[in-house]
């Protein structure tokens, strides 16, 4: 018979060991077949899914405090600050203007259009889109811009050439209608400066008008007054006002229509256009227009406008408006085409420059007329010579059926 000898208490430590690493083995095998059973279910994947998104997601970062810094008593806290807006005034670069030549009919500032046209101009949609960016720019633009652009330079927009523009790139100055001293009804103003050598200065406000004067009055621009004094000499014809002019029968006492065609209209003349379109400052314009005729002669009240309506944005850009409370002066040819333009307060080169500029159109006038009598001369001679050659004038016609009628 066998006999059971006891086991050694180091043989009961191993046997112990080894029943619980069985037990852990066991338990290990059980809870991954449960996992890999689950994970098998659509929850399962989705909330996996979330598990790795979460883990990929970068961790937030914790926000930087600002540092603080302590004020410096040698730093004014009120003073402005720089800006980085470039604010230099820069020379005139492109040719002010309109591409067409002026007609008196047109900028009257009414409505000529019949119903239908209206019916149609407000069912039409491109229409209706070119209003609203009309609107939109409009509202876009801030109130005081103007007025705050006045503290750099006095609001001066450009600078004025140091030349002439030449005829071949210049544009044309648009027609305007205004009240001028000798009229009720608005007149153009395209009338008065065909034909002639103006100096335009285009204002709105008092503040504006003495901007102009730095260019043409006689105490800051005294060269200008010498040199307009030996050209009196030089006079065309007498502008006609239109078939919708109403001139007055007489202001003052004095027949307006009778002093203007007595005094021979001078060929470089000065045309002043006051553009106000708010109803309240036109009709304080207009209640001081009688102090305005008794400081002008009867010979300049034709030349000087109050414009009203009728001068679109569009307009003030072509012509280099940029800031309505400036001042603005146009140096135009006969042909109604703008040479030269100067905007606030003239510089010293700029009066040279006007002064240069009128002269220059002069010389350019004179040889346009010679050149004109030369042809006339040579188409007089060459009457009944062949085609392309210029028609016989009335005196000449006359002169041929004398003779014709003594040889007979």
């Amino acid at each position: 018979m066998l006999q059971v000898q006891p086991l050694s208490p180091h043989s009961r430590v191993l046997l112990l060991k080894l029943s619980l690493q069985c037990q852990f083995a066991r338990q290990q095998l059980l809870t991954f077949r449960h996992a890999s059973t689950s994970n098998s279910s659509p929850t399962a994947k989705s909330s996996r899914r979330s598990q790795l998104q979460k883990l990929a997601a970068p961790t937030p970062q914790k926000p930087t405090l600002p540092q603080v810094v302590e004020p410096n008593p040698l730093i004014n806290p009120f003073a402005k600050k720089p800006s980085n807006n470039d604010h230099t005034v820069r020379p005139l670069s492109r040719p002010l203007g309109l591409p067409t030549p002026p007609i008196p009919a047109e900028n009257t500032g009414i409505d000529t259009r019949t119903w239908r046209q209206r019916r149609d101009d407000f069912v039409n949609y491109d229409k209706h889109l070119e209003k609203r960016k009309a609107l939109t720019k409009q509202v876009a633009t801030p109130y005081f811009r103007e007025w705050t652009s006045l503290q750099y330079a006095k609001g001066k927009t450009f600078l004025a050439p140091s030349s002439l523009l030449r005829a071949q790139k210049a544009l044309y100055f648009p027609n305007l209608h205004g009240q001028t001293l000798s009229s009720r009804s608005p007149v153009p103003t395209t009338p008065l400066l065909h034909g002639h050598i103006s100096i335009i200065a285009l204002f709105s406000g008092t503040w504006a008008e003495r901007q102009t004067a730095t260019f043409l009055s006689e105490n800051q621009n005294p060269e200008l007054h010498t040199l307009l004094a030996e050209l009196n000499t030089i006079t065309v014809s007498a502008p006609s006002g239109g078939e919708d002019t109403a001139p007055l029968a007489s202001v003052d006492g004095k027949d307006v229509e009778a002093a203007a065609k007595a005094i021979p209209t001078p060929l470089v003349q000065r045309a002043d256009i006051n553009i106000e379109p708010n109803p309240l400052k036109s009709f304080l314009v207009r209640l001081f227009m009688p102090r305005l005729r008794k400081l002008k002669p009867p010979s300049e009240w034709n030349k000087w406008f109050l414009v009203t309506r009728g001068i679109t944005a569009q307009m003030q850009e072509a012509l280099g408006v940029g800031n309505s409370k400036v001042g603005y002066v146009y140096l135009v040819d006969s042909k109604c085409r703008v040479r030269w333009a100067g905007s606030g307060r003239a510089e010293e080169e700029e009066r040279r420059s006007l002064v240069r500029g009128v002269g220059k159109l002069v010389e350019e006038w004179r040889g346009e007329r010679e050149r004109e009598k030369m042809g006339d001369s040579k188409g007089g001679k060459a009457v009944g010579r062949g085609p392309g050659i210029k028609e016989p004038r009335e005196g000449d016609v006359d002169g041929m059926e004398r003779r014709a009628t003594a040889v007979a």
